[in-house]
């Protein structure tokens, strides 16, 4: 009886292991178990000319924000600024409760940084979100949304990568933990034919393109428990985000009424420009020591786009305490006052 039972209860785990694995790529895809999509890398360069470096430096350190996360930050002075000499060394996450996340060295160093990368293994990674050694980037790269960057813009910024001065600096490589090593295989995405830059002279269209460049999304719009963005919820704010300061909530930038509906054109630009919304000011973990290096011409692009955003009602209030939200499902401040909002 004994060995009976034994021989069922094998057939019954046998079963169970064929299901899940007939199952399993249905749910999550197969790209979990085969790798990510991934181009070969070419042996295309970019040219370094003075129009493409200094368009380059202009992206970097502005409208993409690449130093805030590519450098150490000064996490006692206002605004959270990138310290001097550290632009593009990489950092560790850890102060932001991601201790296996590295934002790698990319200066020229060719021990320990981009140095020994090819000109398309920076394009790839940038847009596609593979690493030079093939491996998924964590799409806190916000790769996702660089993918709608142009042509000519990618090629700058990695003219003016390349131009940084080398930073010696070992890190550890980020060890993503299981199963989001494998899952993030599903994200990055080849980006097939030529992308152009959009008509400046179009300030919401422009906008939009420069939204993307800086991921606001990623940081405006919550996340269900699977880690997905929301959509319903897009720039609704409630994504709350970890530091030495503890947890803060992103804003609702949508016209909502519990969004910025009161924003101006110059209020906007006033508050990228100085951190403040008047007497007000705004958390430090907006980089806006970073964003408001960005042109006033660009910066009104970018709230010309805002302003066409489908209104999203959703109130996070950071000065009062967080409470579970019925519309998100996040916890942030003033979440219950959502409750008659509905979903």
């Amino acid at each position: 009886p004994m060995r009976k039972i034994l021989r069922t209860v094998l057939r019954v785990l046998l079963a169970v292991v064929v299901v899940v694995a007939v199952a399993l790529p249905f749910l999550v895809g197969v790209r979990p178990f085969i790798g990510p999509r991934a181009r070969t890398v070419s042996d295309r360069r970019f040219d370094a000319t003075p129009d493409r470096l200094e368009r380059g430096r202009y992206l970097v350190t502005s409208v993409s924000g690449c130093v805030f996360c590519h450098g150490e930050l000064d996490w006692q002075a206002s605004g959270f600024p990138v310290r001097a000499g550290t632009e593009g060394g990489g950092r560790r996450w850890d102060k932001e409760g991601l201790p296996w996340m590295t934002a790698p060295n990319i200066t020229p160093d060719p021990e320990t940084g981009a140095g020994r990368w090819t000109d398309d293994m920076l394009a790839r990674a940038i847009r596609e979100g593979i690493g030079h050694d093939g491996r998924a980037l964590f799409p806190i790269m916000p790769y996702t949304q660089y993918r709608h960057m142009s042509d000519e813009d990618l090629a700058s910024i990695v003219v003016y990568i390349r131009s940084l001065p080398a930073v010696k600096r070992v890190l550890p490589p980020a060890a993503v933990p299981f199963p989001l090593n494998h899952l993030i295989n599903g994200v990055p995405e080849p980006v097939e034919g030529p992308v152009s830059t959009p008509d400046r002279s179009d300030p919401v269209r422009y906008g939009a393109y420069l939204v993307r460049l800086g991921a606001c999304r990623d940081c405006h719009t919550q996340q269900d428990q699977r880690g997905q963005r929301i959509l319903a919820l897009e720039f609704g704010g409630g994504f709350v985000l970890t530091g030495p300061y503890g947890q803060v909530a992103s804003g609702n930038i949508t016209p909502s009424p519990s969004g910025i509906p009161y924003y101006s054109p110059d209020l906007f630009v006033e508050m990228m420009r100085t951190g403040r919304v008047k007497a007000r000011k705004i958390h430090d973990q907006m980089p806006w020591t970073v964003y408001g290096r960005a042109t006033e011409q660009d910066l009104r692009a970018i709230f010309a786009y805002l302003q066409t955003l489908r209104p999203v009602a959703h109130r996070v209030d950071n000065s009062k305490s967080p409470t579970r939200c019925p519309v998100c499902g996040g916890t942030h401040g003033a979440g219950e006052e959502n409750q008659s909002a509905g979903k």
